[in-house]
């Protein structure tokens, strides 16, 4: 248990499977255990892939403005007390020129693939990064479960990040799979880690905490989970979560 004071040390979580169900809402006892009894021990702070509306979809507005620190897309989003102080660009880092060869690339391997059943909105331009589903995005809860398990046996995701790889070898891009149906494509050091560059200037923090599912290598939540800044803590649910920060601030 620590007994370092509430501005020594910052938690930091990843979303879904660590807070909430994948792309569900944050239940009413994991939240009133957040807010209420971790928020007063700790500075604390959310680093999602999703852009800041799709974390809205699992934490209120006005409970996100609570937290110390809210950063979506990694981190390339440095929302602070409810104030956004800096945002980053993958449009103006690559130039439209070789985003769109990426894209169409996409495109037209997307339409190779076969799959039990596939739906739409494949391809998301977000501000630091492309997220792309096999399967499409605006699937129904149901077809994102039974995608998941398939994608554990036929690797769809894995096989074509391999893919990517190999015909875009001189773009500086990663390749990061998170969630059940979809990974992310971003520049080389702009994954989670990225959001330890705003926390770490002033040097006031002992301790950093971070708490994701995704952890081992290829999952978004392994660099910051690996990184030297940061104390690692691998979580399979929010209630595990629930459990470890019990433990670790004897709440």
């Amino acid at each position: 248990m620590t007994n370092l004071k509430r501005d020594e040390i910052l938690l930091l979580f990843d979303v879904d499977g660590t807070l909430t169900g994948p792309r569900m809402r944050i239940t009413p006892e994991m939240e009133d255990f957040l807010y209420l009894k971790v928020l007063p021990k700790a500075t604390l702070g959310v680093v999602s892939g999703s852009d800041l509306e799709k974390l809205f979809e699992q934490i209120s507005r006005d409970r996100i403005q609570e937290l110390d620190y809210v950063f979506p897309e990694n981190g390339l989003v440095h929302i602070e007390r409810g104030q956004e102080k800096s945002r980053q660009s993958l449009q103006n880092h690559l130039g439209e020129e070789k985003i769109q060869e990426f894209v169409n690339f996409n495109l037209q391997h997307l339409s190779t693939i076969k799959l039990p059943l596939k739906r739409g909105t494949f391809i998301e331009f977000r501000s630091g990064m492309i997220n792309i589903s096999p399967i499409g995005r605006n699937c129904t809860r149901e077809e994102r479960n039974a995608f998941a398990e398939y994608d554990k046996e036929h690797e769809v995701r894995k096989g074509m990040i391999e893919v990517l790889k190999k015909q875009f070898p001189n773009i500086d891009l990663t390749y990061s799979i998170g969630g059940q149906i979809s990974f992310d494509v971003f520049p080389k050091g702009w994954d989670k880690s990225y959001c330890l560059n705003h926390v770490t200037k002033g040097g006031n923090f002992k301790e950093i905490h971070f708490f994701g599912d995704k952890t081992d290598p290829g999952g978004n939540d392994h660099e910051i989970f690996a990184d030297a800044r940061t104390v690692g803590h691998t979580v399979t649910s929010p209630e595990d979560t629930k459990r470890k920060l019990q433990e670790l601030l004897g709440v």
